[in-house]
């Protein structure tokens, strides 16, 4: 006689699980929308407040722009990162290059495994897990770029990952900062702060004017002809 199986416990803030019995009580729960697993622990998010809203939309159309004009690149809101054993996090927003094209990641079913190369989080309640725990979980799995967005402190960081730790990539004489992972984006960080949307635009513009960003998309191009071929 066949035994029944017990319904899975839920998933609640505080538990300690393995990423295997994170994502199945998970996947047991459909309503759930946000969890994260780090370092072993399970987190839940409180409501995302309109000022979280608010940035992280400008955030996803600043990347936008930059991965729609360069193909072999993908950007992905709020999705689930299988990045450790231990650790799921599930980021505001990610940039990364295609596994076709020669990217860190690869796929894992319906989701994402490894390492984006840039994460974006947006800090108002839950800036002790990103400058914390995030960040040193990023920085051990090869997160090539980090910026976190500081809504209480008004203060925005971008990191690059030098020989295994992040560093502050600071602005040049303009203003815009560049990223070392993706030539052509460029922030109009000063734009960002004054809701000026089409200052961003402007600044991402011309980035993929740059002759930087030209040889980038032929990179991946080639990268990506070569997958097909093998």
């Amino acid at each position: 006689m066949a035994t029944a199986r017990l319904p899975l416990p839920p998933l609640l803030p505080g538990q300690v699980l393995t990423g295997e019995e994170f994502l199945a009580r998970w996947y047991a729960m459909p309503e759930l929308k946000c969890a994260e697993l780090l370092d072993g622990i399970v987190y839940m998010p409180s409501p995302v407040s309109r000022f979280h809203g608010r940035a992280d939309g400008r955030m996803m159309r600043w990347l936008a722009r930059y991965a729609d004009a360069t193909p072999g690149t993908d950007i992905v809101p709020n999705t689930t990162w299988l990045m450790e054993n231990r650790s799921i996090p599930q980021p505001d927003v990610a940039l990364y290059i295609v596994p076709e094209a020669g990217g860190q990641c690869r796929y894992s079913g319906s989701l994402l495994a490894g390492a984006p190369e840039l994460i974006v989080e947006i800090s108002y309640s839950s800036a002790d897990n990103d400058f914390n725990i995030k960040r040193a979980l990023y920085e051990r799995a090869g997160v090539r770029e980090y910026i976190t967005v500081d809504l209480l402190a008004n203060k925005l960081s971008w990191r690059q990952l030098v020989d295994g730790a992040y560093r502050v990539i600071a602005p040049d004489d303009g203003g815009l900062l560049h990223s070392a992972c993706f030539p052509g984006l460029w922030l109009d960080e000063a734009a960002f702060w004054q809701e000026d949307t089409a200052r961003m635009a402007a600044a991402v513009a011309s980035g993929l004017a740059s002759a930087a960003h030209a040889a980038f998309v032929d990179q991946l191009s080639r990268a990506t002809r070569e997958s097909k071929d093998r």
